[in-house]
């Protein structure tokens, strides 16, 4: 009867160990900050800060078409984007910890109404991975 008590506790310490695993590895894997490509390219990564956040009162505005950003550290922290004459294309933003995350970005420039007919599909909307439940 002890025997199989112990062989019980080993299996449940292994499985809460290899789940603590498996879990932590989540946090550990970050995206990449992107590739400089070779020269010469229309697509260098740059940082920037040009971003609409909710805190704004222009971000509201459904009739500006500017690039905005829906994260929970607004644009406090690194954010390196990619671009080709102007229009996004791609872009990472830092956590706290300071590892880079690709954002999401939206189909459309939610809540702008307008810009869609602006080279490229006008400005976007980027959402930080697994702010916004589904997204």
């Amino acid at each position: 009867m002890n025997a199989p008590r112990r062989w019980t506790k080993s299996a449940a310490v292994l499985g809460f160990t290899a789940a603590a695993l498996l879990a932590g590895s989540g946090i550990a894997t970050a995206d990449e900050w992107p590739p400089i490509p070779n020269y010469p390219s229309p697509s260098v990564p740059f940082e920037t800060k040009g971003f609409l956040t909710p805190t704004d009162p222009a971000y509201w505005n459904p009739l500006l078409a500017e690039n905005r950003l829906t994260s929970p550290y607004g644009t406090s922290t690194r954010i390196v984007c990619t671009a080709f004459h102007g229009v996004l294309t791609g872009c990472w933003q830092a956590d706290a910890q300071g590892y880079p995350h690709k954002l999401v970005a939206l189909p459309f420039d939610f809540p702008n109404v307008t810009g869609s007919s602006m080279p490229g599909g006008g400005a976007q909307h980027f959402v930080y991975p697994g702010f916004i439940p589904g997204i």
